[in-house]
């Protein structure tokens, strides 16, 4: 029996070295509209320290209704390796879905990896490395 009944995530919020940089990166590649955005605050003292401003970052909300922060940091960038974050998927409906997304990746300049099949598991995905370097997948179903 599990010591929690949880029904999935309710938000995911990534630490960013540069807030407007991350932003624009985010709001170029899904669009997604904005619950909550400080940025334009996180300069302000005691802005990055207070919960209550959302340490200046900004909070997306997505389609399937959870939330997608970015909170501005200190200059240390990304380190997959290092305990804590590896990487955040992010679904589509489909592999044509992914098609799509390489092609508008591809007129956007921004860089990317192959879709890659994985029919053990059922899915394929997309990858895509963020300002910061954090691997951002899309990730569909096979069927």
């Amino acid at each position: 029996m599990a010591l929690v009944n949880s029904n999935g995530f309710a938000h995911v919020r990534l630490t960013v070295t540069d807030i407007a940089r991350s932003k624009e990166f985010y709001d170029r590649l899904f669009g997604w509209p904005a619950a909550i955005d400080n940025s334009d605050r996180a300069g302000e003292p005691g802005v990055r320290e207070s919960a209550e401003e959302f340490y200046g970052g900004t909070v997306y909300q997505t389609p399937q209704g959870t939330l997608f922060g970015l909170r501005p940091v200190g200059s240390q960038g990304f380190d997959a390796d290092a305990t804590g974050l590896d990487h955040v998927s992010f679904a589509v409906d489909s592999r044509d879905d992914l098609e799509s997304a390489l092609t508008a990746l591809d007129e956007a300049g921004i860089e990317h990896g192959e879709i890659m099949d994985f029919p053990d598991a059922g899915m394929a995905i997309l990858s895509i490395q963020d300002p910061d370097d954090i691997n951002i997948e899309l990730t569909a179903p096979l069927s």
